[in-house]
């Protein structure tokens, strides 16, 4: 059976030779993540490198996404390897980076903080972990009482509940990575913590300015972010694609709230046929066991339940002992889930109006595929993906071939939902494509005599969204 919901894995120390790519891929990593909040970048390119050959000699399709660190928010060096904050003490933050040189003064690097806060205000450190109460502010510094302790290290984050601490979209460090991403030929660029739609313009005028073409994905991790349905929508609508990154989403909007968020993004994404990825924390157990918990098989089945693209591995493939066994187990967790009745109709747009041409005819293969009998495969010959990604966006039990001649195409659609892609080129004589198309399936395996697949494709060629044209192919074995 074919796995429809793709698998994410962030490369570290314990996934970054050729032999650990080459397994990852074998147990069904689909996108490998790059963390440009870690690492140098010659050993970014290292390891992009080893991801192409990798894949080509294994002649998989598989994208490599570019995670920018973005403006987070953190605390300063201390002046000790760690602090341990006893529940009710007190402690100051404090901009002023000479005062930060005891146990009860920290410096943080974020110079608007004690305009930013008032006394009552929750303050987060270390993805919540630690829990402050502001008690006052004087000048440089915010006083606080620790109404959650523990052991505090160096440039740990500093969130406030609700939100509302923001710094610029992207930082010098950013243009450099974004600088690093391009020359890498990424597919996807996740760019961090940005609040609202405007945010995405400078990281877009700077891939702009450099001629690429490289797919942005939205963190959703801010408060912000999702106060109101008009920031989340406009903000998925500027971007190509948005990962629910539950690590400070939680912290800010506390995590009793990030369920019904979570379920929220996922299904607004959808709507504007936009691919999605959930993390953080989805098996993090398996840092350091070989099995995971049940509760985070159920977390696995949940995201894939509300539609997701793809589940994210981050330290658990990074840093973990057992890269190969998590992807294998989110691998079985998608399985099962994916059996689950509602995962493999839809009723999405029903009673909608279709916008254009492409659309009508990536929504009527898959309608046609769920209803018609003996249909084994939709086959979708695109030169950009973007008909594969409006097919991929109703929910069905049958693979979708996503057949390109782009190497680019290939490797962006390594994260549409349900879409298997196919490097190959069909073009030996118009009569023959579509033949051709489904011989190239039939030869996998895939197909029996008197089975049936949908083939959809445009009649401009080299131009995409263009799809205009359905047919439904026998195989006569």
């Amino acid at each position: 059976m074919v796995r429809r919901t793709k698998i994410v894995a962030t490369i570290g120390p314990a996934s970054g030779s050729a032999e650990m790519i080459a397994r990852l891929l074998d147990k069904g990593v689909n996108v490998f993540r790059l963390n440009f909040s870690h690492g140098s970048a010659d050993g970014h390119r290292e390891q992009a490198s080893i991801i192409r050959a990798v894949c080509a000699d294994k002649k998989i399709n598989a994208a490599i996404l570019g995670d920018l660190q973005g403006p987070k928010i953190r605390i300063g060096d201390l002046h000790k390897e760690s602090l341990t904050l006893l529940d009710g003490g007190d402690i100051t933050l404090t901009i002023d980076d000479s005062k930060a040189k005891t146990d009860n003064c920290v410096s943080v690097g974020y110079k608007a903080l004690p305009g930013s806060v008032a006394a009552g205000d929750t303050l987060l450190l270390d993805d919540g972990l630690i829990q402050l109460t502001v008690s006052g502010v004087e000048g440089d510094d915010v006083h606080c009482k620790i109404k959650v302790g523990g052991e505090l290290k160096s440039r740990k984050g500093l969130n406030r509940l609700g939100g509302g601490l923001s710094a610029p979209a992207i930082t010098e460090k950013d243009v450099a990575d974004i600088e690093l991403a391009v020359e890498l030929k990424l597919d996807f660029l996740a760019v961090s913590f940005p609040s609202c739609a405007d945010d995405l313009i400078p990281v877009k005028d700077k891939l702009a300015a450099l001629n690429a073409n490289i797919n942005i994905i939205s963190k959703i991790e801010r408060a912000e972010a999702v106060a109101s349905d008009d920031t989340l929508n406009a903000l998925i609508a500027a971007s190509d694609g948005v990962m629910v990154a539950r690590g400070d989403l939680g912290v800010e909007i506390g995590d009793a709230q990030l369920i019904g968020v979570q379920k929220k993004i996922i299904r607004q994404a959808r709507r504007a046929n936009k691919p999605v990825i959930t993390a953080t924390q989805m098996m993090e157990s398996m840092i350091h066991s070989p099995v995971p918990t049940r509760a985070e098989v159920f977390d696995v089945a949940n995201a894939v339940l509300d539609g997701t693209d793809a589940v994210m591995l981050s330290a658990e493939t990074a840093t973990g002992k057992h890269p190969t066994k998590v992807v294998a187990a989110m691998a079985d967790a998608c399985l099962g889930a994916e059996q689950h009745p509602e995962t493999r109709t839809s009723r999405y747009r029903i009673d909608k109006m279709i916008e254009t041409t492409n659309e009508s005819i990536a929504l009527s293969a898959i309608y046609a595929a769920n209803h018609l009998e003996n249909v084994r495969a939709s086959i979708c010959l695109t030169e950009s993906g973007e008909t594969a990604l409006i097919m991929s966006r109703l929910s069905s039990s049958l693979p979708i071939y996503g057949m390109s001649r782009h190497q680019q195409t290939c490797q962006r659609m390594a994260l549409y939902r349900g879409v298997v892609p196919i490097l190959v080129d069909l073009n030996d004589g118009e009569d023959n494509v579509y033949h051709n198309a489904m011989m190239t399936i039939a030869d996998t395996g895939a197909l029996q005599a008197g089975d049936r697949v949908i083939i959809t494709c445009g009649d401009i060629r080299g131009s995409g969204g263009m799809t205009n044209t359905l047919k439904i192919l026998e195989y006569p074995g």
